[in-house]
């Protein structure tokens, strides 16, 4: 968020996705601390809203060019109190409305305004250019997940590029979570446990998920905290939703190799998948 970066983890129950965990909640505290006493804000709750304002900042585009553009809407949306779906609402409309070979230069300047809401924007446009610009929507991601150099950062673009890809791309992503997993930067590979919590908890089948799965075992032993966090995501939702597949690696899931921290996310995993079950058989009886 402008001015300030939430720091740390607030335990709270389970919404589903990783990056909801802090969404709403944290953008609206950490939004009104950085502009308190600087600017009047506004909640915007309707579509409604967000689509007039939308259609005002395209205005200023064509009228005034891209810096104008950038500022009317940090002023007229991001510096607002506003939920992430309104906001993804906007990146589509944005999307739809901007001339298509602008759209990356004026992602990369809404990232560089360092908001939380730019994050999300972003996020949504570089997800609807998937499907005709894979390469460079994906190596756009990992450059505004490292530029941001915060946890949020990493789970608001992950889930919604490369998590989005992995749903709906799965040939096509493997091979990039190969290689996020093996980068360097602390979260590009956390990045890669965010992505497949968000991939399974939406339905990607067992083919590819298998394959996901060994790719996080591959990491079981890391040390380092924020990794940690994403992967341990990760294995958490796939071992719910894939029991089976975790039976299959039993023994490497007692290898000396596998921290703890990994054994305990899947443990928790398998124990939320079995409750999930329990419960719809008491249901169906």
């Amino acid at each position: 968020a402008v001015g300030q970066n939430p720091s740390g983890y607030k335990k709270r129950r389970n919404t589903g996705s990783p990056g909801l965990l802090m969404e709403t909640k944290y953008y609206l505290k950490f939004v009104s601390l950085s502009v308190k006493n600087i600017l009047p804000m506004e909640t915007i709750n309707s579509k409604t809203t967000v689509k007039y304002r939308i259609q005002e900042t395209l205005a200023v585009f064509a009228e005034e060019g891209q810096e104008a553009f950038i500022n009317r809407l940090h002023d007229s949306l991001l510096q607002q109190k506003i939920r992430f779906p309104l906001l993804e609402y906007a990146a589509k409309e944005m999307f739809l409305g901007l001339p298509e070979k602008k759209h990356i230069s004026i992602c990369d300047s809404m990232i560089k305004r360092q908001a939380m809401g730019s994050q999300v924007l972003a996020g949504i446009i570089l997800q609807l250019r998937l499907p005709g610009h894979f390469a460079e929507s994906i190596g756009k991601a990992g450059d505004y997940i490292r530029y941001g150099n915060q946890w949020y950062v990493c789970d608001i673009i992950g889930e919604r590029v490369l998590g989005y890809a992995m749903l709906c791309q799965p040939e096509k992503t493997l091979p990039v979570l190969v290689q996020w997993a093996a980068h360097p930067d602390k979260w590009m590979v956390r990045t890669v446990g965010i992505a497949t919590h968000y991939a399974i908890k939406k339905g990607l089948p067992a083919t590819y998920a298998e394959p996901v799965f060994r790719i996080l075992l591959s990491l079981a032993d890391v040390t380092e905290f924020h990794t940690k966090k994403g992967i341990g995501w990760g294995a958490k939702t796939l071992a719910r939703f894939h029991p089976d597949i975790i039976a299959r690696y039993e023994a490497e899931l007692s290898s000396e190799n596998t921290r703890r921290w990994f054994r305990t996310k899947v443990r928790i995993g398998l124990q939320r998948g079995n409750h999930k079950a329990a419960a719809g058989n008491v249901k169906a009886s």
